[in-house]
């Protein structure tokens, strides 16, 4: 009797455990490096609302901002094993993964307009770049926008002389690196998530950001000048492991897509806002003096840094360079 009792049991589990099993929502972990008020960590969350409406509790999204998973260093390799799912790196960090095209965002000045940046990002360019993630195991879903950089330090930095023998802290890339020696500065590879205490400990002079970066970040706290040299880029790839995403139900896949499109549009759109937003709240804050370069001061900025341009083109490739500044040049010509 409790032989046959024991393989009823064991029969229902066998029928019940598959419907179990399909009710169990996809985790996606989506693991990022700032903080949830800025543009990236508020479009990270609208996603998630999203993806998880749109699939009808059938995908689960677990949101790590500010480095609570993975920093910098060690946030691609989680997403190659697949330990997390997604992730939004800056553009930056896909030159040292090999990808080096990707590099040609970090260029200086080379976007002279939001205008043109969208024109890449959304166009064939960006699609080609997205594409050349996947023998990496990625998948490129979508660019987000954050804005236009500008530089701090503990001495007024007015024009590219102020920056000669500064410490600055940058992110891993070869532009970036190439970027601060023309302005005869000493750059600093170090993880976003350290930047805070090695200004504030004067382990680094200073550093560049968004707006939105230096504000969430408190680095406007402990640099006593900023200057609105809106000199380079910084966006962000939103990717996926692409084992995950190939494995995934087509009708989850499509729901997704539908959610990652909503939130990009969502992200793009708040950026310049959430920018002019922080940049309002750093000046209010009279911890620190800004300097707006006049006309002049921005020529020889630009002056200083051209010849990276030119010096990256073995490195990222002359044509893609040189597809973006047709970009440029056809935008103005509207």
């Amino acid at each position: 009797m409790k032989l046959k009792t024991l393989f009823l049991a064991l029969a229902s589990a066998l029928l019940i455990s598959p419907i179990a099993f399909a009710q169990a929502p996809i985790v996606i972990k989506f693991s990022h490096v700032v903080a949830k008020d800025t543009p990236k960590g508020k479009a990270a969350d609208r996603f998630k609302e999203l993806a998880e409406k749109y699939t009808k509790g059938r995908v689960k999204v677990e949101v790590y901002p500010n480095s609570t998973l993975y920093k910098d260093k060690e946030e691609l390799e989680a997403l190659q094993l697949g330990a997390v799912q997604m992730l939004a790196p800056s553009l930056a960090k896909f030159g040292p993964l090999g990808v080096r095209e990707f590099e040609v965002f970090d260029l200086p000045y080379i976007f002279p307009s939001k205008d043109v940046l969208y024109r890449v990002t959304e166009g064939p360019i960006g699609k080609s770049l997205l594409k050349k993630l996947e023998p990496k195991g990625i998948i490129g879903l979508a660019f987000w926008d954050n804005g236009f950089k500008v530089m701090s330090a503990n001495t007024p930095l007015h024009s590219p002389a102020d920056m000669k023998g500064l410490k600055m802290r940058i992110q891993s890339s070869k532009v970036l690196d190439a970027q601060m020696r023309a302005l005869g500065a000493n750059p600093q590879v170090m993880a976003f998530s350290e930047v805070y205490q090695a200004l504030q400990t004067g382990v680094v002079d200073g550093t560049e950001n968004p707006p939105s970066n230096l504000y969430t970040q408190k680095m406007y706290e402990v640099q006593k000048h900023v200057t609105m040299t809106k000199h380079g880029y910084l966006g962000y790839a939103v990717i996926v492991n692409k084992k995950f995403w190939d494995g995934l139900p087509a009708d989850i896949r499509t729901e997704l897509e539908g959610a990652m499109k909503e939130s990009t549009r969502y992200a793009n759109a708040i950026a310049q806002q959430e920018n002019d937003k922080a940049m309002a709240a750093v000046r209010a804050s009279g911890k620190t003096t800004v300097y707006d370069l006049n006309g002049k001061e921005q020529v020889e900025w630009r002056k200083a840094l051209a010849p990276v341009q030119k010096q990256m083109e073995s490195r990222i490739g002359k044509d893609l360079i040189s597809s973006i500044n047709k970009e440029s040049a056809a935008l103005l010509l509207k």
